[in-house]
């Protein structure tokens, strides 16, 4: 028989044992799958999957070929609600989104921020307008993305944590536009244009990025990378350029923007 000192360290060296087995039990457990997700697409028309054709959900323009759909037919989700929409704004998802969001809610996906700093209208002021125009109105949207825009995604990120406090909540980002190297040939805009557009997407995105990175549970995801060899000159591109027979295509993932740029990023991320 061992002495009672001994006894005693025996037993804290098995509790050692134990509680270090829990903890490596706990550590390598896979997350749940993405089978049992309870997945809610928010967001706006890189959301809605607008360009990629198949619409439905009238002016929101939801797309059986949008990144969401895609990832939901290959993941078969426990539930899966789809409520982005074209044209959504921060304030938008909150008042008309955010009702598909509850505490059951695991899965998030969502893009947002362009249309609270005007895309629309700087890429009509972009395709009609001088490069002086262009330039100006890219540099504004700069401007309201520093100051405005931290804001009102902080709104938004508080209330869906607040209503999905448990969800994992991926904010995608957007992809430029032109691939400058390859494009200064490109019949379309000129290189100014295609500078400032670009550099307006990037800026965009590192506001979008830095604010997510406030918020536990949430994670940025860059699709930049994805896109890359597939902006608008690019032999295969994944963008649509100005469509003048359908034009608010213009600018948005093609169905093969959003299956092959937008849904791995998620995949990637989601699990």
């Amino acid at each position: 028989m061992l002495p009672s000192r001994a006894r005693s360290s025996a037993r804290y060296a098995l509790a050692a044992v134990a509680a270090l087995a829990a903890s490596a039990l706990l550590f390598t457990a896979s997350p749940a799958s993405a089978s049992g997700a309870r997945y809610v697409a928010l967001g706006d028309s890189y959301s809605s999957g607008l360009g990629a054709g198949s619409y439905s959900g009238g002016s929101c323009y939801r797309s059986s070929h949008a990144y969401p759909k895609v990832w939901a037919s290959a993941n078969a989700p426990a539930s899966f609600t789809f409520v982005a929409c074209s044209g959504a704004t921060t304030t938008d998802v909150i008042n008309s989104q955010l009702a598909a969001v509850s505490s059951a809610t695991s899965l998030i996906s969502i893009t947002i921020g362009g249309n609270d700093v005007g895309f629309a209208s700087v890429m009509e002021t972009c395709v009609l307008g001088s490069n002086s125009d262009c330039v100006s109105a890219v540099d504004n949207a700069e401007n309201q993305a520093r100051t405005a825009l931290p804001g009102k995604l902080g709104t938004l990120f508080a209330d869906i944590r607040r209503d999905a406090p448990s969800a994992h909540v991926v904010v995608l980002g957007y992809p430029e536009f032109y691939d400058l190297a390859r494009s200064s040939g490109c019949i379309g805009l000129s290189t100014t244009k295609r500078n400032a557009l670009d550099g307006g997407a990037d800026v965009l995105d590192g506001v979008i990025k830095a604010e997510t990175g406030k918020f536990g549970g949430f994670t940025y995801a860059d699709v930049i990378s994805a896109f890359a060899g597939h902006e608008i000159c690019d032999s295969s591109p994944w963008l649509h350029s100005v469509d003048w027979t359908f034009l608010t295509d213009s600018y948005h993932p093609t169905a093969a923007g959003q299956a092959s740029g937008y849904e791995p990023v998620l995949a990637r991320v989601a699990g």
